[in-house]
């Protein structure tokens, strides 16, 4: 059994000290279908749901773990939260449209889904042990917050992993919600360092009391983003094509784990839209299987994901971190924002709306601008990407970014520099319209980490060429669903 697809009780004993610790802890689990359409499915829930503090750690809170949380995150909104992108911000005629991860609770990120995604079958198989477990969370900031919060309301304790250089906003929560600084393990080096993550993982898992949670191989990451991004980015299609007159022409998404990005693989099946990877041009990976360090937190690099489908996706797009930094600045500064407005006609709810872009966000956002541009897109063509989280995550890194330009800071000339060069001047260099063989080297890339490194058999290594292996995946939904349904009946 591959481990992370349990389809079954593994663990008798486990399992039954699962329902226990969960009962008592007031616990309901939500089914993956619940979260894929909430307003049809939970609507009855939310009297309840809706008394509880969207940032506590109240178990009621795992029912707003989908795209549908309204703007005081809440209620439900019937259409999931989005903003489209006219040309004054893009300078692109497409209409780029961006679902706002920040709507998600406890963590003000859509990672939190692909934490609950990841443990689902170790908990209802009782592979994982609420009672005697840690669980391990390693990632580069955001998913390793979704699993401390996860974990906090399932009453066990969690260690979260991630680089020591990401943002100070990160450490500031896990401090908050984790009461033991030692839970807390600071790897070496920033975002692109996920080797070292890895090797960390190796060191922790020699203790039996230590499950990983690997997002970057756990399959339950892609199966709960394709079962319940993928349906909310349609649904956002379908509300703004009321009138039948777009064309849905891209999902765009930055690499990260490679969670997000299987939205694409149901947009491609069921709207026929292509799917473009973003990296980091400091870090091109997949572009020039190269190497280096970059700014774009949340997004993960050198290597290939386990779970990156990359025999369906179109493109390999290239974003720098000069790119995002700058736009941070634009969007969140009072000069920045006077450019936009008094330059770029942009309204004041359109600025405001600007702060729920977070760098990862941005460099999405850029990543969208130069598909469109390539595509030599229209006015009636629809290119749909996310942001994970807003800008509130990166405040010292806007500092940071502030002092690079010396002591005057920003003013307008210089927002209208990085306006122009990051947006207006985007070009469509670093990009790949990925042939067979492309996906090919890019697909052999992963072999380094997966096979030689962190020891994945080659047989179970391979079949992840064919789209078959991946649409197999979603088989575990209604099996999954009916696993929670028994455990809660439990």
């Amino acid at each position: 059994m591959t481990p992370g697809l349990e389809t079954e009780i593994v663990d008798q004993d486990a399992y039954d000290r699962n329902v226990e610790r969960l009962h008592s802890a007031g616990v309901i689990l939500p089914r993956i279908a619940e979260l894929s359409d909430p307003v049809a499915r939970i609507t009855g829930k939310m009297d309840d749901v809706g008394s509880a503090d969207p940032d506590a750690a109240d178990p009621r809170n795992l029912f707003r773990v989908h795209w549908h949380n309204a703007q005081d995150r809440k209620g439900l909104a019937e259409v999931p939260e989005h903003i489209v992108l006219g040309e004054n911000i893009t300078g692109v005629k497409a209409k780029i449209v961006v679902a706002l991860g920040d709507r998600f609770p406890m963590i003000d990120c859509h990672k939190v889904l692909a934490a609950y995604g990841c443990l689902i079958p170790r908990l209802m198989s009782g592979v994982f042990d609420a009672t005697r477990h840690r669980a391990v969370w390693p990632s580069t900031g955001n998913y390793c917050r979704g699993g401390v919060a996860i974990s906090n309301l399932l009453g066990c304790r969690s260690v979260a992993v991630l680089p020591e250089g990401m943002s100070r906003e990160r450490f500031d929560w896990l401090n908050r919600w984790l009461s033991d600084p030692n839970d807390i393990y600071r790897t070496p080096g920033t975002e692109s360092n996920v080797k070292e993550i890895y090797d960390a993982c190796h060191t922790l898992a020699k203790s039996p009391e230590n499950l990983i949670l690997n997002q970057f191989a756990e399959y339950g990451n892609y199966i709960i983003h394709r079962a319940v991004t993928g349906p909310a980015m349609e649904r956002i299609f379908n509300y703004m094509n009321a009138g039948g007159n777009l064309t849905p022409r891209g999902f765009v998404s930055a690499t990260g784990s490679a969670g997000t990005i299987a939205a694409g693989d149901h947009l491609k099946a069921t709207l026929g839209t292509q799917i473009g990877a973003i990296e980091a041009l400091e870090c091109p990976t997949l572009l020039y299987n190269g190497y280096g360090e970059h700014n774009i937190q949340g997004i993960g690099d050198k290597h290939v994901p386990l779970i990156h489908n990359v025999m369906n996706t179109d493109f390999v797009i290239g974003v720098s971190d000069r790119a995002s930094d700058g736009l941070n600045m634009v969007a969140n500064t009072t000069a920045g924002r006077d450019y936009l407005a008094n330059y770029r006609g942009v309204t004041q709810e359109e600025i405001a709306g600007l702060a729920h872009f977070g760098l990862s966000s941005l460099a999405n956002i850029t990543g969208a601008i130069k598909y469109a541009k390539y595509m030599n897109l229209g006015p009636d063509d629809v290119v749909m990407t996310v942001a994970t989280d807003g800008a509130a995550m990166y405040e010292t890194e806007l500092q940071i970014a502030e002092k690079k330009l010396g002591s005057n800071g920003l003013d307008t000339v210089k927002a209208a520099e990085i306006f122009g060069q990051s947006v207006l001047g985007a070009s469509t260099d670093h990009m790949i319209e990925l042939t067979r063989r492309d996906r090919d080297r890019i697909f052999n890339l992963g072999y380094y980490t997966w096979v030689e490194q962190q020891g994945t058999a080659l047989e179970d290594f391979d079949p992840r060429r064919d789209q078959s292996f991946w649409d197999g995946l979603l088989d575990h939904v209604p099996v999954w669903d009916g696993m929670i349904e028994r455990f809660n009946a439990a």
